[in-house]
């Protein structure tokens, strides 16, 4: 699609979001990390809240747009479908909420790091393989996109939930980099076993083999079976 062919909704959308990404891969990055771990050690302790809060506070203006125009109606849901689809975006909210006892949010928001002044690029904790994580390795990315994608489709909203989907999938690549150098080859055979963002019903873990990778990655560099 050419730039002169987009309406300028649409060339806010392409152009912030574009922009959004890449500053987000950016600050999540170990190099950028490292480099202010090293020049200023002093900020590595708030750069968990830090990136969280651009996170948020720069994705309000895309949102926002999205709402203001969201562009023609492609699609809507009818009949059984709709409430399909409304059940699909319960279940995956529900599902963000439960997944979220897993994880220790102290740590997610950043107020862990914060209160112990950690001045480290690494994450406080050891690999935790939770429920969901045993069948599918990015779970609220998954969940996200089944929200995404339940709802009515309007062009403009469809155009950012594409890129959002894509960047997904790119940042997904990017983090298992960082995960794999954090917790070696424990994070290798998990990927193996375990698919990225869609469930495979072959591929799925026990709870035993998802303890023995957790207690894996605790020794760090033990080899691969």
């Amino acid at each position: 699609m050419s730039m002169h062919l987009l309406t300028p909704t649409q060339l806010l959308l392409l152009l912030g979001s574009l922009a959004y990404f890449g500053l987000h891969s950016l600050l999540a990055s170990v190099r950028v990390k490292r480099f202010v771990a090293h020049h200023l050690p002093q900020l590595m302790p708030a750069y968990r809240l830090f990136f969280n809060a651009v996170a948020v506070i720069l994705l309000l203006p895309l949102l926002w747009l999205v709402h203001q125009d969201p562009g023609p109606l492609l699609w809507a849901w009818q009949g059984p479908w709709k409430w399909l689809m409304h059940g699909v975006s319960g279940l995956a909210l529900l599902g963000l909420l439960w997944s979220a006892r897993s994880y220790d949010m102290s740590v997610f928001i950043g107020l862990r790091q914060w209160r112990e002044r950690r001045r480290v690029t690494g994450e406080p904790e050891s690999l935790h393989i939770s429920p969901l994580h045993r069948f599918v390795r990015h779970p609220w990315y998954f969940l996200a996109l089944l929200m995404l994608w339940s709802r009515d489709q309007y062009l403009n909203q469809t155009l950012f939930y594409i890129l959002a989907t894509a960047y997904l999938v790119v940042g997904s690549r990017l983090e298992e980099r960082k995960l794999v150098h954090q917790y070696g080859d424990a994070y290798r055979l998990y990927r193996r076993q375990v698919p990225g963002l869609f469930p495979l019903p072959w591929r799925w873990l026990r709870t035993t083999e998802a303890h023995r990778l957790s207690r894996l990655a605790r020794e760090r560099g033990a080899p691969l079976p």
